[in-house]
């Protein structure tokens, strides 16, 4: 039965925006009062919180769907949709969260740190929020945009002052069951350990984390045995301790010969940058078993070898309770000298997300189709206002034809040579496919139509823009002449 999870990938979807409502008031002597629709309520997010009484993913291995809850449909009156219910996912302190594509998003190493990692929906504006001085009634109403959809991975790195590193059955769940409250599974089999296990050490003043690591091999690095899974949690690590069985029967071994298998491996492991390789951190070695007689023997003639190499080594016994003192206040000091230089090290620069003024809002992409060129727009602002349009108000559609030529989408689509008919797909994928007409980005606020209507979208009254240009200064025009002749006969009178 599975127990531990350190790795899991989560299915999620956030909660969709609610659409806009189309409503006008009505009032006793005033049927007609005016636009009164509410705005749609924004999705629920999914958001990742740290939280320390959380040590394994073990819940989301059984359960990776979650959703956020979907915002509200506005109402008339001027009344909002509900706001989607936010989803809070507890996660263990030291996760990892990356995307499909293994890219980091976020390294969640504090408690009570908050991540959204499934931005909700937009909630659509109601009719009410849409109108203008030039657009008094408008017909239409904006729908809510789905919320962000996708998987993301969540990857377990234990977050430990002293990691206890070794060959299967080197006794490292007895050294940390010896040294502090951990109750491990212990065993005399190889792989006994299948999960990290934390205790937590008093020395003195000094109050630290150790965590065994399970049991590494040759060739962990490159995915035998079960180290290369758990070599992560070594990641986080101050300091570590090479935990050597001097009483091992199997043929071919002995502490030096497994100490350099584990250093190979320790330098193989790639660690993220900035951080430092695994074989650089301060090391221990704590020569095991020292009970039995044989063992103490081998200790005596490899300790000299040992120190030779720089190396600190305290001989113990995790049945008999001997040497653990000394070595778990030699490992406080390391701690310890270790957390003054982080408080004295310059505080981490904050990230500064700044505005993206000088980018584009859009781009326009020229592909090649079967019958001719197809003419992408991409971009977060267009892609989001075909999502929030309704294509059967032709009113709607009209509103979305003048923010994209307010966007200038229609003088960068003249710019790369595009040509009224020519097939224009707005978004990534299959989008939403147009034939471009460019009559159609005229201004909506100066057309008199009915309500849910524009009468750019009939064949009959559709006109270039230089004839709509003419038709601005007959009337013009004409209106002069008007108050012209007013004044003349006003002149006549007196």
């Amino acid at each position: 039965m599975v127990t531990f999870v350190d790795r899991v990938t989560l299915h999620l979807r956030a909660g969709r925006g609610g659409n806009g409502c189309v409503s006008v008031k009505r009032e006793k002597f005033k049927p007609l009062a005016g636009p009164d629709g509410g705005n749609g309520g924004n999705g629920g997010d999914v958001v990742l919180v740290t939280d320390p009484q959380v040590t394994t993913l073990l819940s989301y291995h059984h359960s990776p769907h979650r959703s956020g809850g979907n915002g509200g449909f506005g109402m008339g009156d001027h009344r909002s949709g509900a706001l989607g219910e936010t989803v809070e996912l507890a996660v263990p302190v030291g996760t990892v969260v990356k995307d499909a594509e293994g890219n980091a998003l976020a390294d969640l190493v504090e408690p009570g740190m908050r991540f959204v990692v499934a931005p909700g929906g937009r909630g659509g504006l109601g009719n009410a929020a849409l109108a203008t001085p030039k657009r008094k009634a408008p017909g239409f109403a904006l729908l809510g945009t789905p919320g962000w959809e996708g998987d993301v991975l969540l990857e377990l790195k234990t977050v430990a002052d002293v990691a206890l590193v070794g060959f299967p059955s080197a006794g490292k769940s007895s050294l940390i069951a010896a040294i502090s409250a951990a109750r491990p599974k212990i065993a005399d089999y190889p792989f006994t350990t299948l999960h990290p296990n934390l205790g937590v050490v008093e020395a003195g003043d000094i109050r630290y984390t150790v965590a065994d690591v399970p049991g590494l091999i040759e060739g962990a690095s490159e995915g035998r045995g079960l180290g290369l899974e758990f070599l992560r949690h070594v990641e986080r690590c101050t300091a570590l301790v090479h935990v050597l069985d001097c009483a091992t029967l199997e043929p071919g071994r002995d502490p030096i010969s497994d100490l350099d298998v584990i250093l190979a491996e320790l330098a193989a492991y790639p660690v993220p940058e900035g951080q430092v390789p695994l074989a650089d951190r301060p090391q221990l070695v704590a020569l095991n078993k020292v009970d039995v007689p044989e063992a103490r023997d081998l200790a005596d003639l490899v300790r000299p070898e040992l120190e030779s190499r720089g190396y600190r080594v305290f001989e113990i016994s995790t049945v008999a309770r001997s040497g653990l003192r000394e070595l778990t206040f030699a490992l406080g000091d390391i701690v310890a000298e270790q957390r003054r230089r982080d408080a004295d090290a310059p505080a981490i620069p904050r990230i500064v997300i700044r505005p993206r003024g000088a980018e584009a809002d859009f781009t326009v992409r020229v592909e090649g189709g079967t019958y001719g060129a197809v003419y992408r727009i991409l971009g977060e602002k267009p892609v989001r206002w075909v999502q929030q349009t309704d294509f059967q108000n032709e009113e709607a559609v009209g509103f979305l034809a003048d923010r994209l030529e307010k966007l200038g989408v229609e003088d960068e689509l003249f710019r790369v040579g595009a040509t009224p008919g020519a097939t224009v797909v707005i978004g990534p994928g299959d989008g939403i496919v147009f034939d471009w007409q460019p009559a159609l980005t005229s201004a909506a606020e100066l057309m008199v139509a009915p309500r849910g209507t524009d009468p750019r979208l009939d064949q009959s009254t559709r006109r270039t823009t230089a004839q709509r240009r003419e038709r601005y200064h007959e009337l013009m025009d004409a209106k002069a002449e008007a108050r012209a002749e007013l004044e003349a006969e006003r002149t006549d009178d007196a």
